[in-house]
């Protein structure tokens, strides 16, 4: 990442200028900021990709949930050990086919990408068969539970420049956080004082299973051996998108840690965590994570000398102080009560921006998710990949070193957003050295050279 930056190629009047500015939903101390582009509808599908879930467990079959609406995707195949988990996530995706053991995902020339969602400690040997079997690969976040696998990944995927490789920040993909990247980078917010993120649920982080060998099998995120903590599977998500906005890499974290709520069923993975990271320029991220109390759920601040915003999920508030510029716009706006406030929305003659989020059923939230643009456009990308291999290959022939050439300069810049080896890649020693900090309680300074690949 580039050093921290308030400011940004694009400056505050030419972003504005550009017409994004109507698409703001201004209150008294809220100003919603809705992207122009928000829209639930899908996507025209691209190239069918037939793709395959390794690992059934909740979030792979959220993904198949997920990969089941989205029309250029074809479920091929479910894999995972435990025939109970395969029946479960078959209920959304009943033409695939069910399989034990990835070795035979991978073997099928017939499947295109495969979805790695399976226990962290596990990502590394699976991504690297996936790669080698040609197949285009999603990992979870993070990439790995050490730096040093998650940094083999990586390099993996780099020398496989036929197969496209996303990590699962979906974040990163979403409409809302990509039109608000310039935004705040633009300074709209002043100079940067700090920032802060939370992730609070009351929720014990453990799965019921019918015996011991399979609770221990479920459970994997509560033995230290094998799971990153919560900064670790989930405070990444955060701390990833900071740092985006941001424009920075931490160059220290502090930790802290504490088991409260959960210290009688024999995990030795915190329950409650804090990580303060240190940015260049005296800005500090605070980030707070627990399983004991679910108050106010889940959000990121930027504090800046001008506005906050507060970003919860793909929505997003800024906050003006008193003393910042105006923008220009506020006197156009109307007023509207937020809480005991009065302020101002800002709307482009209709009222499509300001309240299609509120109205849509669950079918329609789900679409509009950070997790649904993910996949969607890893699978385009996918598609778009396969066609460019195909057409230069009947082209001019199987030229490896030109193709390679090819691929990086004329199809990866039209790539749709999705974060890629090297962000996942960075994104998790951030994450891993934060749980680290928290479980020593101590303040550990990030190596540049942690960061890099080579």
């Amino acid at each position: 990442m580039n050093e921290l930056s308030s400011a940004h190629e694009l400056n505050r009047r030419a972003f504005l200028k550009g017409g994004s500015v109507a698409t703001l939903m201004t209150l008294m101390g809220g100003v919603e900021l809705i992207a122009q582009t928000a829209d639930p509808a899908p996507a025209e599908p691209g190239n069918k990709v037939r793709v395959a879930v390794i690992g059934c467990g909740a979030w792979g079959r959220e993904l198949v949930k997920v990969l089941s609406r989205i029309e250029q995707a074809e479920m091929a195949a479910l894999c995972d050990t435990y025939p109970a988990a395969l029946r479960r996530c078959a209920a959304d995706a009943p033409g695939a086919r069910q399989v034990a053991r990835a070795e035979d995902v991978l073997a099928d020339p017939d499947i295109h990408a495969v979805f790695i969602a399976t226990p962290t400690h596990q990502h590394r040997e699976l991504v690297e068969a996936a790669l080698k079997a040609g197949k285009h690969v999603y990992c979870e976040a993070p990439l790995a539970h050490t730096i040093e696998e998650a940094r083999a990944i990586a390099l993996a995927a780099q020398a496989a420049p036929r197969q496209v490789f996303q990590s699962g920040l979906q974040m990163r993909s979403d409409k809302q956080r990509i039109w608000l990247l310039p935004f705040i980078r633009a300074g709209n917010l002043g100079t940067f004082v700090k920032a802060r993120a939370q992730w609070n649920r009351k929720t014990s982080w453990r799965t019921p299973a019918p015996n011991p060998d399979r609770e221990k099998a479920l459970n994997w995120r509560l033995e230290r051996a094998t799971s990153p903590g919560l900064l670790g599977e989930i405070g990444i998500h955060q701390l990833d998108q900071v740092a985006w906005f941001l424009n920075g890499r931490p160059r220290a974290v502090t930790g802290f840690s504490s088991l409260v709520q959960w210290r009688d069923d024999d995990r030795d993975v915190p329950d409650t965590v804090q990580a303060v990271l240190e940015f260049p320029k005296g800005v500090h991220l605070t980030c707070d994570l627990t399983l004991g109390n679910s108050f106010d759920a889940d959000y990121e601040v930027l504090h800046g000398t001008y506005a906050a915003v507060m970003m919860r999920e793909n929505r997003a508030w800024m906050f003006k102080e008193a003393d910042s510029p105006l923008f220009g716009w506020e006197v156009y706006a109307r007023k509207e009560t937020f809480h005991n406030e009065t302020g101002i929305i800002l709307m482009a003659g209709s009222s499509k921006q300001e309240t299609w989020t509120q109205q849509l059923d669950a079918e329609g939230k789900l679409r509009a998710s950070p997790l649904y643009a993910a996949l969607e456009n890893f699978l385009y990308n996918v598609g778009e990949q396969r066609a460019a291999i195909q057409d230069f290959i009947e082209a001019y022939g199987e030229d490896t070193a030109a193709l390679t050439e090819h691929l990086k300069t004329e199809v990866e810049p039209k790539r749709k957003p999705g974060a890629t080896a090297l962000e996942g890649f960075q994104a998790t020693v951030t994450a891993l050295k934060a749980n680290e900090a928290a479980l020593a309680k101590k303040r550990i300074e990030l190596a540049a050279e942690w960061y890099q690949l080579a």
